[in-house]
């Protein structure tokens, strides 16, 4: 019960410090601390500038998923519950890992990085069957992820098609493939991040207009419905 207690806390806390530091982390660069600043650097520049990198295929991907919805419908699809399942994750397992070390189980921390998970998992009864679950995760990760890079790759290569024919897909996936296999071999990836880095960075320009465009598509729609009209608002309602 005392463990069940942690993780419950951890939850409520994380989700509170993230709501209070999200302002000032946001516009955090610490330009009088270097040790910090390096680890922003390292971390959250990078994750930022590797997500806007992304964003052209996981946006198109997600708004081709997501036709027909309601905006409200996507929020809460594609925002909230992935949010929420992230904190109960981290707060379950990177709780229990924390739990372990302050108990004086220092096997956790001694561990290379892509072996905590696992690590955390032999502390478990069932802990061999929540590695091979964990495998199974990994694998469709990889594997949904390898679908739709191909997929919006073809749709960009077959001027927009919503359908891009599996051959199309078959050789984008190819692609993608001896791409990877080529830069572990050569121990490239390290090259390859620095260049999402720096294509992030005009394309951070370019998502700032979407933003303004969007919402102005918004505004116009609702305008044009007259969701902004309180008198024709009533008048519907009474019509109803």
């Amino acid at each position: 019960m005392d463990q069940h207690c942690f993780i419950l806390n951890i939850f409520t806390n994380s989700i509170g410090t993230y709501f209070q530091q999200l302002p000032a982390m946001s516009f955090r660069i610490a330009p009088l601390n270097e040790e910090l600043r390096a680890w922003i650097n390292g971390w959250t520049v990078f994750y930022w500038a590797w997500w806007i990198a992304w964003s052209p295929f996981v946006g198109i991907f997600i708004a081709r998923v997501s036709k027909g919805r309601s905006i409200r419908e996507f929020v809460f699809t594609v925002l909230i519950v992935p949010s929420l399942i992230g904190f109960l994750w981290f707060s379950t397992f990177g709780g229990t890992a924390i739990s372990l070390e302050h108990n004086g189980m220092d096997v956790i921390s001694e561990l290379a990085t892509e072996e905590a998970l696992f690590g955390v998992f032999s502390n478990f009864p069932l802990g061999m069957l929540a590695s091979i679950v964990a495998m199974i995760l990994i694998g469709t990760f990889f594997i949904t992820s390898a679908d739709s890079g191909t997929f919006v790759l073809g749709m960009m290569t077959t001027g927009g098609s919503h359908e891009p024919g599996q051959r199309v897909k078959l050789v984008w996936g190819a692609l993608l493939s001896a791409t990877a296999l080529a830069l572990l071999y050569t121990g490239g990836l390290q090259a390859l991040e620095n260049t999402m880095i720096i294509a992030a960075l005009p394309f951070s320009v370019i998502m700032l207009l979407m933003t303004f465009s969007f919402i102005k598509s918004i505004f116009k729609e609702g305008k044009e419905l007259g969701l902004g009209d309180v008198e024709a608002n009533k008048k519907l309602k009474k019509d109803e």
